[in-house]
């Protein structure tokens, strides 16, 4: 009888670690072809409703989301500063053992140039395996990958140790105060949240293959200032060296000329360190190379050469982007003004760049001057050591098992920042898109913008999955 004892113990002890290490994954399995039909449909109809910000009018998509989620039983709330540009909430309860995670994507876009289209940007066209249109991938896959994330919490009656949210903003194109400003300064309870996923990441095709996913941890933040100068006015026969556009020019060949330091941070030298570890050789002694102190010159001259985009997230970079001045072209104009966007890295210190800047120019009778509300302010990075991170890269396993997960800092900025500020510990993620595609600028805000149908339905998995894994009851 002891024996038999000992021997029914032993087979409850193994059914209970075999019960405990079933994925939530495993309990709750989603027919992904019937959900691929849906979310066709329901991207199709997103990308057809014409969110071009300004003036934006998402409360279109806003009362679109809204009709799916209440269908299936999802309380939905529009917070709205501008009756015409709401932002849509909708939250599916756990049991509150764990603070909540945020899923957010943004319902506006950026405007067209319809004769520079080859297909109508608003008709969300299936040709060649994508789907075309303004908004494919900035940002009306996330916002489908929520909305089909919580249709599917819902139906699969998933346990949740968490709540989960889901958040439609408005303005994120533009930073504008309708959107995530305004829920955050006046609804922060609503989506307050342990971690946040949101656009900012993107994943590579290389050789048909997925290369490497790139999860935005952190991002840069955004100065505008104003140079102006005055000058002496006069006849454009008699030149003068008090000419307020001569001014503005050498400042603006100054600028050009100067390099400011480069700088790393725990995101870029674990992003550098591994796509090193991806890279062909002469690429991958490039990259280790910029971690190397002794080697850094070299290696930074080639990315200001040949890889704009890895230059830019070393360094704090100044464009100009605005020239004014002169009204006739026989008149030597009193003044002249340049705008420079500034793109700062997070460890930036402002204040210290602007002192900088003017040194530089060298100019005192420029003046420098900041031009308020262009951006999210500065925020501390996510960390990679988090439930959320792990998740990630146990997701990026799943769907993608050769490929590698890189942290990535942002050259742009996102409402990811905002989120960042109030201590959400926030990710970027995005699309699978072809290296080809991403040669030739075929991204967002470009004309004949698209997504691969394959990589739309993979953002739904991921994010799926990436959600399961951290919020559904173990």
């Amino acid at each position: 009888m002891k024996a038999n004892s000992v021997v029914l113990g032993m087979t409850l002890v193994l059914l209970i670690v075999f019960v405990g290490t079933v994925e939530a994954q495993d309990l709750y399995a989603v027919p992904w072809d019937k959900v691929a039909n849906e979310t066709m449909e329901h991207f199709q109809a997103l990308v057809r409703i014409n969110t071009t910000n300004p003036p934006g009018n998402e409360t279109q998509a806003a009362e679109y989301l809204k009709g799916v989620l209440e269908r299936e039983g999802i309380p939905v709330k529009l917070l709205a500063l501008d009756p015409k540009r709401a932002n849509l909430v909708a939250r599916i309860r756990g049991n509150g053992s764990k603070k909540p995670i945020l899923v957010m994507g943004h319902t506006d876009v950026v405007g067209v140039q319809k004769e520079k289209w080859s297909v109508d940007p608003f008709a969300a066209v299936r040709k060649d395996g994508y789907i075309w249109g303004r908004g494919t991938l900035d940002d009306k896959d996330n916002v489908t990958a929520g909305l089909m994330l919580m249709l599917l919490l819902k139906r699969q009656g998933v346990k949740l140790d968490r709540d989960v949210i889901l958040l439609c903003e408005a303005g994120e194109e533009s930073f504008d105060k309708e959107g995530l400003r305004h829920v955050i300064d006046k609804h922060w309870e609503e989506i307050d949240a342990e971690f946040a996923l949101a656009e900012g990441g993107r994943g590579v095709i290389r050789d048909g293959k997925a290369w490497r996913v790139n999860i935005a941890t952190t991002e840069k933040y955004r100065n505008l200032v104003q140079l102006v100068a005055k000058g002496r006015a006069g006849h454009a026969s008699v030149p003068t060296p008090e000419s307020a556009v001569l001014k503005i020019a050498n400042a603006l060949t100054k600028i050009g000329a100067w390099v400011p330091e480069m700088q790393l941070s725990e995101t870029t030298r674990t992003y550098f360190e591994k796509l090193a570890e991806i890279s062909p050789p002469e690429a991958a002694a490039r990259y280790r190379a910029i971690l190397d102190p002794t080697k850094q010159a070299e290696a930074e001259r080639y990315f200001a050469r040949n890889e704009p985009g890895h230059n830019s997230m070393i360094r704090t970079t100044l464009a100009p982007t605005i020239l004014k001045a002169g009204f006739r072209s026989n008149v030597i104009p009193s003044d002249a003004e340049a705008t420079i966007d500034i793109r700062a890295l997070p460890e930036e210190d402002m204040v210290q760049f602007r002192k900088r800047l003017e040194e530089v120019i060298g100019d005192p009778s420029i003046e420098i001057k900041p031009v308020p509300g262009a951006g999210p302010d500065k925020a501390p990075a996510s960390k990679l050591d988090t439930e959320m991170w792990a998740a990630l890269g146990k997701t990026q396993k799943r769907l993608y098992p050769e490929a590698t997960l890189l942290p990535m800092l942002m050259t742009g900025f996102s409402d990811l920042s905002p989120l960042r500020s109030k201590g959400v510990q926030a990710y970027g993620i995005g699309p699978l898109m072809l290296e080809k595609d991403l040669r030739e600028g075929v991204g967002s805000h470009s004309d004949n913008e698209r997504i691969l149908e394959n990589s739309l339905h993979d953002i739904v998995r991921f994010v799926w999955y990436a959600v399961l894994e951290i919020a559904a009851a173990k």
